[in-house]
């Protein structure tokens, strides 16, 4: 594939009308947009019958489901699987690609929400698709690039930008205040207060509902939340700062352990 950049066909920058029944439905297996969120636009609880895959060019977004809250940064995209009740917020001005697959499609892929990193290859070939006017998506050069595009998408490792909620209401209220401040300083028990659990029982329920530890957990947050503000440009010894860290060569330690990478590698190195 070509570096070139790509005009992308005008039909494709109008949102697809996703509130179809079955039987009128877009006869293509993937249709595409593109375009562009204001900072802190946000859309309530909603799910689609198609499958979703939200690519993140420029910008940050955050998105709430059942299984937890997912921070994308830009040139990550987000799996939604079809039906998957989720809301979005846009935490700075984001420019966006969405390919939505019909669902007898993708069965083959993850039936849980995750966070992935395009290859170049898989960026190309949806640029190449977004290329082809909607009515000319079901078949042709547009059909056989969708079909790569699924293909590629079952070989993408996700990214662990993750963090997962407690099922129950009493648990989940416990650490809700954690989710937008994980660097509050309290500890399991005060969690456990809030649930009106004794710290064992809080423990116990905590890791079978999130499947961490409430420490591994406190650390995850802390993570996402990093990733959150970094995407929003905050320096790194800022970010340290804020989360409670013993300076920023402790966050870039942490942070090097969970992704691999430092902070300024892991955003430069798209």
């Amino acid at each position: 594939m070509s570096s070139t950049p790509r005009e992308v066909h005008p039909a494709n920058r109008v949102h697809p009308d996703l509130g179809l029944s079955e039987s009128e439905d877009y006869e293509a297996t993937a249709v595409g947009y593109v375009g562009t969120m204001d900072k802190s636009v946000s859309f309530p609880a909603h799910s689609h019958r198609r499958a979703q895959l939200f690519h993140i060019v420029s910008g940050s977004v955050t998105v709430e489901t059942n299984q937890g809250t997912f921070v994308i940064p830009p040139e990550r995209a987000l799996w939604i699987p079809p039906d998957v009740v989720h809301s979005v917020t846009y935490l700075q001005q984001s420019a966006l690609r969405y390919l939505f697959f019909r669902p007898e499609a993708v069965g083959h892929l993850p039936a849980a929400p995750a966070v992935i990193r395009l290859s170049p290859l898989l960026r190309e070939l949806a640029l190449e698709f977004l290329k082809h006017p909607p009515d000319q998506a079901a078949s042709g050069p547009a059909g056989r690039i969708v079909s790569v595009i699924l293909d590629q998408l079952a070989t993408e490792p996700a990214a662990p930008l993750h963090l997962p909620l407690p099922k129950s209401p009493r648990l989940r209220r416990a650490v809700a205040v954690l989710v937008s401040d994980p660097a509050r300083p309290e500890g399991v028990a005060d969690a456990a207060r809030r649930a009106a659990f004794s710290q064992r029982s809080f423990e116990r329920h905590f890791r079978l509902e999130t499947g961490l530890s409430y420490r591994d957990w406190r650390r995850q947050a802390r993570l996402m939340k990093a990733v959150e503000l970094l995407s929003l440009h905050v320096p790194v010894s800022d970010v340290a700062d804020r989360l409670g860290y013993e300076g920023p060569s402790s966050f870039i330690a942490t942070f090097r352990k969970a992704f691999g990478v430092t902070p300024g590698r892991y955003f430069a190195d798209q």
